[in-house]
């Protein structure tokens, strides 16, 4: 069922599909929640899930940026740079306050939140704030790391190269990234048609979500020592979420269920759906 709340004075829209335990699936960049409809169309005979399409994603309004604070600097080479501040734009925190509105609409007062890539910072910043409200955690596909230096500069790179030619000129050529060699060569239909669906996307929302996880904090202290059980799914393949940097971070809190995919990349709900739906309904059915 397809249903919608106001947040901001923006229009929010979400799926409530099966009865039970309520489970909370949150999409990743540049996606909606029907990346999520394989795992919908299994667990929904099993649980309660509500799956949002965040702010700017699907049929859900973008919310307003705040007023944007630039600051122009020399570089030492005599070039002028535009600093931009990261209290101009919303925040991962700002999507985790969203989603916690959702669940109030919902009457909602304790659930399982899984979160895909950035739908996985989101999730992180949502136990931060709002353990409380949580009987579980888990991470598809996400890290508790914030941004190196390296992937802060490549992300801001995005934003302007996305201001000057469109957000779909971007992801286009970054999706076939997110899926394993393997994949691309069993899956090409699926990465077409994730490509095609991107068309969809919003240059403004696609704008504010990488500013959003490119200002991110390391979460790591929310993962250490969490009595809540949090699941790791992860694949082998991912570039964008590396098994390297996922093992460090396994062992911290006091329980984890940890899947590790092999030939898979970075989505999993498309690459590996019936494994995924394994794991999902294992981690759900036990917290």
């Amino acid at each position: 069922m397809q249903k919608k709340f106001l947040y901001q004075q923006k229009e929010i829209f979400y799926r409530v599909e099966g009865k039970g335990k309520p489970v909370v699936l949150i999409h990743g960049f540049p996606e909606d929640g029907s990346i999520f409809n394989r795992q919908i169309d299994f667990l929904k005979e099993h649980c309660l899930l509500i799956v949002p399409d965040l702010p700017g994603s699907g049929l859900s309004e973008l919310l307003d940026n705040r007023t944007q604070i630039t600051e122009n600097r020399m570089t030492d080479d005599g070039d002028k740079t535009v600093i931009r501040h990261p209290s101009s734009y919303i925040s991962i925190d700002d999507y985790a306050d969203c989603i916690k509105a959702m669940l109030e609409h919902e009457n909602i007062s304790s659930c399982i939140m899984l979160g895909h890539s950035m739908g996985g910072y989101i999730t992180l910043a949502f136990a931060e704030k709002y353990q409380n409200l949580l009987s579980g955690f888990g991470l598809i596909h996400s890290t508790a790391f914030a941004d190196n230096e390296e992937k802060k500069s490549n992300r801001q790179k995005a934003i302007d190269f996305m201001e000057e030619h469109g957000a779909f000129a971007f992801v286009k050529t970054g999706i076939p990234n997110l899926f394993s060699l393997q994949s691309k060569e069993a899956f090409p239909q699926k990465i077409a048609s994730l490509i095609e669906k991107s068309k969809d996307v919003s240059t403004k929302a696609c704008q504010q979500y990488y500013a959003a996880m490119m200002n991110r904090p390391d979460r790591t202290h929310v993962l250490k020592g969490n009595p809540l059980p949090v699941l790791f799914v992860i694949g082998e393949e991912d570039v964008a979420a590396p098994l390297n940097d996922l093992l460090q971070q396994i062992d911290l809190p006091e329980s984890v269920y940890i899947h590790i995919l092999k030939g898979v990349g970075h989505m999993s709900m498309l690459e590996a759906p019936d494994d995924l739906n394994k794991f999902l309904l294992d981690y759900i059915s036990k917290n």
